[in-house]
């Protein structure tokens, strides 16, 4: 079962991640999934934003991962580059610690991902419109998705 929106442009994505963040929870894990430019980072802002991050959110490209502090500690994670050996950057920590784990290109350590989780795909569908599409593995992110109920048209 998975559940779809349409958004269009960056303050509509934004606005969505941040109604989302309101219903997370210390331990939830987000799996992040799309191609360059499909707004991953700019998600993640808006779900920063709903958790009380004051600082500034960019890509954790280089980094890898990015520790942020809201109403719940925000583990944002760019697992692209990560090569063969992800064991070695003691992820079960953030994954599994109190705080919100955002891992963007998570497709790409899938072995070492918690069973229950909530993937996030994001498309582009032209210029401005995106596509997100939430899927949830196990009972907690099951419920989550039933309670969220996002309208664009209101900015609800």
């Amino acid at each position: 079962m998975s559940y779809t929106w349409r958004l269009t442009g960056a303050q509509e994505t934004q606005r969505f991640a941040e109604q989302l963040a309101s219903l997370l929870e210390p331990g939830d894990f987000l799996a992040m999934e799309g191609d360059l430019g499909a707004g991953k980072t700019t998600f993640t802002q808006g779900l920063a934003k709903g958790l009380g991050v004051r600082q500034v959110v960019n890509s954790p490209t280089f980094t890898i991962i990015k520790e942020y502090q809201g109403r719940l500690p925000l583990y944002h994670m760019d697992v692209y580059r990560v090569g063969d050996d992800p064991d070695s950057l003691g992820l079960d920590d953030y994954f599994f610690g109190e705080g919100v784990c955002v891992v963007e290109w998570a497709s790409l350590i899938e072995d070492v991902l918690p069973t229950d989780r909530m993937t996030v795909f994001l498309r582009r569908e032209g210029e401005e419109q995106r596509m997100i599409e939430l899927v949830p593995q196990g009972n907690r992110y099951v419920k989550l998705c039933k309670e969220f109920d996002f309208d664009a048209r209101t900015g609800d």
